[in-house]
C-alpha cells in the first residue's frame, strides 16, 4: 500500500486555507497512486497552543471534521488528520483516521506533551497507540513527542502494528529526531514509521520540516527538506514479517526481567 506524507506550513486559525491545502495534497496523492494521506499535528488549525486556547471557537470543530470527511470522499483517499478536542478533563491534541468513505476508523489522544505551551493548554491522554486495520495492514497512530519514547512504539508493535503514523509539529533545532531517532524506532520495533511535520513559521515558531518515512529495517524510504513537500512510500507487510523473522527482537524479549529491572 502506498501512503503520502504531507509537509506544509499551516495558517494559524485559517481553517479554510488549511483545508484547501489538505485537499490539494489529497488530489496530488491520489494522482500518484496513494491510498492514505498523513497530515501534520494540528495542521487544520495551525500549531499555536496559546492562540488556539484563546481564539479557537470549539463549536466549529464538528463542522471541520465533516469537511475533512468530504475531502476524503471526494478525493477517494483515507486521511489522518489532527485537531484539538475538548474533553471533560480539558483540551487534548488528537489524531483521527478516516477511510475513503469518510468513516472514522480510529482516534487517538496525545500522551506525551512537549514543552511549556502544550502543558499549559492541553491535558495528556493515557491510552496506547490506536491500531487500525486498513487494506491488509495494521497501522498504529501516535502524535509527535510520543514517538520519542521507545515504550510507546514497542507497545504498538506488540499489539500487532506493522506501521506507525505520526502527525507532528517539531521545531527547528530538533532535526535529529527525523534523521536518527525515527529510523531507529522503526528498526528496533521492525515496523514502518511515517512522520509528517510542518514547515515554515507559525505564530513565531519555526518548524523543522524534514518529514521522514522509515522502513522496518531502519532504511529511510523518503525524507523532506525544510520546504513544503509531499512524500510517498510503500508499506509492505511481507517486509515487516521478514524483518521480524530475521532478527526476532519482539519474540526474544524477556519482559519478566524488564519488569524486575524497572522495580
Amino acid at each position: 500500500m502506498q501512503i503520502a506524507v504531507m509537509q506544509a506550513q499551516a495558517a494559524v486559525l485559517d481553517i479554510d486555507a488549511n483545508l484547501a491545502a489538505i485537499d490539494a495534497a489529497a488530489h496530488r496523492a491520489v494522482a500518484q497512486g496513494a491510498e492514505l494521506l498523513l497530515t501534520p499535528e494540528l495542521f487544520v488549525v495551525g500549531y499555536a497552543p496559546y492562540q488556539l486556547r484563546d481564539e479557537l471557537e470549539p463549536a466549529i470543530l464538528p463542522e471541520t471534521r465533516a469537511r475533512l470527511a468530504e475531502i476524503a470522499v471526494s478525493r477517494g483517499i483515507a486521511l489522518v488528520y489532527s485537531l484539538p478536542e475538548i474533553s471533560p478533563s480539558g483540551w487534548k491534541i488528537t489524531a483521527t483516521f478516516i477511510d475513503e468513505t469518510g468513516a472514522r476508523l480510529g482516534h487517538y489522544e496525545k500522551v506525551h506533551l512537549f514543552g511549556e505551551e502544550e502543558k499549559d493548554v492541553f491535558v495528556p491522554g493515557d491510552q496506547p497507540a490506536t491500531i487500525v486495520d486498513f487494506r491488509g495492514l495494521r497501522l498504529g497512530m501516535v502524535i509527535c513527542f510520543d514517538v520519542e519514547f521507545p515504550e510507546t512504539v514497542r507497545a504498538a508493535a506488540l499489539r500487532g502494528a506493522q506501521g506507525l503514523l505520526v502527525p507532528t509539529a517539531m521545531g527547528a533545532g530538533y532535526e535529529a529526531v527525523c534523521t536518527t531517532l525515527v529510523p531507529t524506532r522503526a528498526m528496533e520495533s521492525q515496523m514502518y514509521i511515517a512522520y509528517a511535520n510542518h514547515c515554515g513559521s507559525e505564530a513565531g515558531f519555526q518548524l523543522a520540516g524534514t518529514s521522514v518515512v522509515a522502513g522496518p529495517d531502519g532504511t529511510v524510504l523518503a525524507r523532506a527538506t525544510a520546504d513544503e513537500d509531499l512524500l510517498f512510500a510503500d508499506f509492505d507487510p511481507q517486509l515487516v514479517a521478514s524483518a521480524r523473522a530475521e532478527i526476532p527482537y519482539l519474540a526474544d524479549r524477556r519482559p519478566e526481567l524488564y519488569e524486575r529491572w524497572d522495580g
